[in-house]
């Protein structure tokens, strides 16, 4: 199989990030809850990879890093914890469910919410998410880079606006975290949620949210701390505040080894392969007849992601004969985004997504291109 689908996952991971996991699996009791040997080797190492994340985005402390399974209960931790009734809330067109669902389900708790448009590449309009903010604007909710365009927001400029305005600046970098270099205090991020298992490359089920000093989130779950046993309500500290219940120390321990790697091999390194093999792509398919590639590819930078259509046929009979016929494994459908295809017309059609890792090479770009052709 050619994987082209990192874009939903990374498929292929670091040698250390499985080590890490079989280690954790013989060797992890629960982290805060006893002291024995097994108890305090889960705390030390969920507490280390803190140290780490903390470091790899920036922020402040290891302590304003809360653990989660994903981007998607971040972000639900986050919008669901933030806002109340009264509040007004910007986001965009570009955003993942995992943005706009939480959003639909506060907007129906009473909060305001405003969706800002894109042009027919995909790209926003920043002086209109600057008109957007009213009196009672509370925050800007954004993607760092869309998952079905690859095009990306530059959170500096937003993050600019936000501060302006004395609004929170809360981010999805469930495309860009472990490609991009993202400075949270550079940037102005209030909020910060982020995945594991794609461009960090570690394992499923593991991700976190990054929280400004001062910011204030109201937890989504509450329960079992280890700590404040006594206490009726959860523990209000961070980051216990934001984590109920055993965490994934397993998989926080293979993340942990993942930002190892990415430290050592350089995110840069990293990057630098995986665009060259997405403009390689592009470049090889975009003159094909009958192939409509959608997003802005005059952009420097942008996630590595190439995303099209074949004539009129549905994405999902594509992406089944690349599948069947030449081994290559890709995305069609929705892709989770429903904003962003009714902006680009690709609804009922669906599209093709082909995302690159640094662990796929020219060889197997050159072939794909190839079937896209024969087809």
């Amino acid at each position: 199989m050619i994987y082209m689908d990192n874009a939903a996952t990374t498929l292929q991971k670091p040698e250390e990030v499985k080590e890490a996991i079989l280690y954790a699996l013989e060797h992890m009791g629960n982290a805060g809850r006893g002291g024995t040997e097994a108890a305090l080797d889960a705390s030390r190492s969920i507490y280390a990879v803190r140290e780490k994340l903390a470091d790899f985005f920036h922020a402040e402390s290891p302590t304003r890093i809360a653990f989660t399974a994903n981007s998607t209960e971040s972000l639900n931790i986050a919008l669901k914890g933030l806002f109340q009734p009264g509040d007004h809330v910007i986001t965009t067109v570009l955003e993942h469910n995992s943005v706009l669902r939480p959003l639909y389900w506060c907007q129906e708790q009473g909060v305001e919410l405003t969706i800002l448009n894109c042009d027919e590449k995909g790209n926003l309009s920043y002086e209109e998410m600057e008109n957007a903010v009213r009196e009672n604007t509370k925050a800007i909710v954004c993607t760092h880079a869309s998952n079905l365009t690859g095009n990306m927001i530059n959170l500096k400029r937003v993050g600019q606006i936000a501060s302006e305005k004395h609004i929170l600046f809360v981010v999805d970098a469930s495309q860009t975290a472990g490609v991009y270099p993202i400075d949270v205090q550079e940037l102005g991020v209030d909020v910060l949620c982020f995945t594991g298992h794609k461009g960090l490359l570690g394992p499923q089920g593991t991700g976190g949210l990054y929280v400004r000093e001062g910011v204030e989130i109201r937890p989504l779950l509450c329960g079992g701390s280890g700590v404040d046993t006594y206490n009726m309500h959860h523990p209000s500290q961070m980051p216990t505040a934001l984590e109920a219940g055993t965490l994934n120390g397993h998989g926080i321990a293979g993340l942990g080894a993942a930002i190892d790697y990415l430290n050592r091999t350089g995110i840069d390194v990293i990057r630098e392969k995986e665009l060259h093999l997405m403009r390689r792509f592009y470049d090889g398919i975009s003159q094909i007849p009958d192939v409509k590639v959608y997003g802005d590819f005059t952009a420097e930078e942008r996630a590595p992601i190439v995303t099209f259509n074949l004539g009129d046929y549905d994405s999902s009979e594509v992406s089944d004969e690349l599948n069947e016929v030449y081994g290559i494994a890709t995305r069609p459908g929705a892709h989770c985004a429903p904003l962003m295809h009714k902006a680009l017309g690709t609804v009922e059609q669906g599209a093709v997504r082909f995302s690159f890792s640094h662990y796929n090479t020219e060889e197997e770009v050159d072939f794909a291109i190839r079937a896209i052709k024969e087809l």
